[in-house]
């Protein structure tokens, strides 16, 4: 067999000149081989690895067993916040070297890595230039991203990480792709999601231009990306309209799938619950009605998909509230300028007809945005889910698919739902007194709220649940204010009593504030468990103040006292640009 010969003289002039650095070699078994440059007693660093997540590298590991494996992404020079984590072996071994996560853009980051290796201890420092941030630019967009100004940090809370789920609203939207069936297909935006420091400084990025069919020709490809979660593991779970996904944050995809066949349109909430099984806020494709007709629905299915993304199971909110799908009190108080995703500030009224044609227009019925669906909590103890309906208040569906309590204000209740909405009570158990939609005391119902989530600050065994809920406020009351600034948001706890059916309101946060607070849609509150705070985001403070900028007001508070760990301004870069909602990330994602 004929030995391979060396190169010629042209190409090592050539390979010469390149940019990467490389000398030929003759290995053992006589196969061409290239000697790199690297910066350590590892491999070569590979940057932005799984192609969506700029901000991270991957250190090869150079066919090397190493232990021990620390990392810290050094801040910047001016009090610039570190990043460390642990690497576990699984995790060497699931990305063949070292994960490195936490850079700055445009920037040359320091990374030291300590290990072991045969024995010795060993620490290295790597420079790893990460690429600027590339954001879609469109008109009436004046800057790259949005602004974020850190306004109080606790020492102890300076090392917090947040994520940001801010949407880029589209102006070239050239397809409809409700085939005159209605449906919310036809929305379909980019959404920014990225990571922040408390200096305000982006240490992660997620590269949605990988995800998305600019020219909309291909409609699985479109939608907004929410509903984000961080599991136990450190991955991301999240949708965009015809899609549902678990990344970690590396960018790596445990997968990127399809809905199944017959349900459209995933927005708001990709709950990871047991088993690796998620819950996901749908609509039903050709939905038929009992009177013959046929439309697609609007948010308000929720299935269950199991880890290899079976249907397990559905909810058909439709069949289970009967009759009161076409509850309009609270619907008609809304303001028509803010109605969640269908955002126009020129609206001067909200028109309920039963000629409205099908789609996502707010309404009442079966293939109108009767319910909007904006959160899902899960109830291990009995296995019931809490729905937060912007459209109609928050309830919670038992295992058997019956309406076990609704916690919103009684009017427009067909009788027999009356029985099921909740009692106010003070801390003694005293009933509250109420009449229509305002009750005695600091007691009130929340108003087209947002995550209406079971909170972890307390064991929810029994008949006894907690719930936070972020209160936006809008048609409090069931009207409108005579002041557009009388209106205010709020985070809020509640305590029910599911056997008896009454409910507390435990604390609340945000009224004091009013309406510098005040977010007409979207945002969320949660509980953290290492801390013992709540993190709340107000996602859109000043939407109904055209002369100033959109922001979102992030705050983390202690519950006991109210006192402020955490606060951060982030405006917005657009006018038209709405975020939805923000949460804590754990940075230890790589020790599992």
């Amino acid at each position: 067999m004929r030995k391979f010969s060396f190169l010629s003289t042209a190409l090592a002039v050539a390979l010469s000149s390149a940019i990467f650095v490389a000398t030929p070699v003759q290995t053992q078994a006589g196969v061409l081989a290239h000697q790199v440059k690297i910066q350590g007693e590892l491999g070569r660093v590979y940057i932005n690895p799984y192609d969506v997540s700029p901000l991270t590298a991957i250190i090869d590991r150079a066919g090397k067993d190493i232990t021990d494996i620390h990392v810290r992404v050094l801040g910047k020079p001016d009090g610039g916040i570190d990043i460390n984590y642990n690497v576990s072996q699984n995790a060497l071994l699931n990305h063949d070297g070292v994960p490195i996560w936490g850079l700055y853009p445009n920037y040359l980051n320091q990374v030291e890595v300590s290990y072991k290796f045969e024995g010795v201890n060993k620490k290295e420092t790597y420079k790893i230039y990460a690429q600027p941030i590339v954001t879609f630019s469109r008109d009436f967009r004046f800057e790259q991203m949005q602004k974020r100004i850190p306004k109080k940090v606790d020492p102890a809370f300076k090392n917090r990480l947040y994520l940001i789920n801010n949407t880029i609203t589209s102006n070239y939207k050239p397809f409809d792709w409700s085939g005159g069936k209605g449906g919310a297909a036809a929305w379909n935006d980019y959404t920014e999601n990225y990571i922040v420091d408390t200096k305000g400084e982006i240490r992660w990025y997620l590269d949605y231009t990988k995800f998305y069919d600019r020219r909309e020709r291909n409609v699985e490809d479109g939608g907004m990306m929410m509903g984000f979660h961080q599991l136990p593991d450190g991955d991301l779970s999240f949708g965009m309209a015809q899609r549902y996904m678990r990344y970690d944050l590396m960018g790596k995809a445990a997968y990127n799938r399809l809905l199944p066949r017959g349900y459209i349109d995933l927005s708001h909430e990709v709950l990871p619950v047991k088993g690796d099984h998620l819950l996901l806020r749908v609509g039903k494709y050709d939905y038929h009605h009992k009177d013959g007709r046929i439309s697609h629905t609007i948010r308000d299915h929720i299935i269950e998909v199991d880890a290899s993304g079976k249907v397990v199971n559905e909810w058909d909110l439709n069949e289970i509230f009967g009759t009161n799908v076409y509850r309009s009190s609270l619907i008609k108080a809304l303001d028509p300028r803010a109605v969640c995703l269908n955002i126009d500030m020129n609206a001067k009224e909200i028109q309920i007809s039963d000629d409205t044609p099908f789609g996502d227009k707010v309404g009442t019925g079966t293939g109108h945005n009767w319910a909007h669906v904006n959160s899902i909590s899960y109830d291990a103890s009995d296995e019931g889910i809490i729905l937060s309906l912007r459209h109609q208040g928050i309830v919670k569906i038992g295992k058997d698919k019956k309406i076990k309590w609704i916690l919103a204000s009684p009017e427009g209740w067909s009788d027999d739902f009356k029985a099921k909405v909740l009692t106010p009570v003070d801390k003694n158990g005293k009933k509250i007194k109420c009449e229509k939609s305002k009750c005695e005391g600091d007691f009130d119902w929340s108003w087209t709220q947002h995550t209406a989530w079971l909170t972890g600050r307390y064991d929810n065994k029994g008949g006894i649940k907690h719930i936070s809920v972020f209160d936006n406020g809008d048609a409090r009351g069931m009207e409108q204010p005579v002041f557009k600034e009388d209106k205010y948001s709020r985070a809020v706890e509640y305590k029910i009593d599911e056997k008896n059916l009454t409910v507390e309101q435990t604390w609340e946060f945000g009224k004091e504030r009013g309406f510098d607070f005040y977010s007409a849609v979207t945002s969320n509150v949660e509980w953290q468990n290492d801390t013992k705070t709540y993190y709340i985001s107000s996602s859109n403070v000043n939407l109904l103040r055209p002369d100033k900028t959109i922001k979102m007001v992030l705050v983390e508070i202690d519950p006991k006292t109210n006192d402020i760990k955490f606060e951060m301004d982030v405006e917005s870069a657009s006018r038209d640009d709405i975020a939805y909602r923000s949460l804590v990330i754990n940075p230890n994602v790589f020790e599992y």
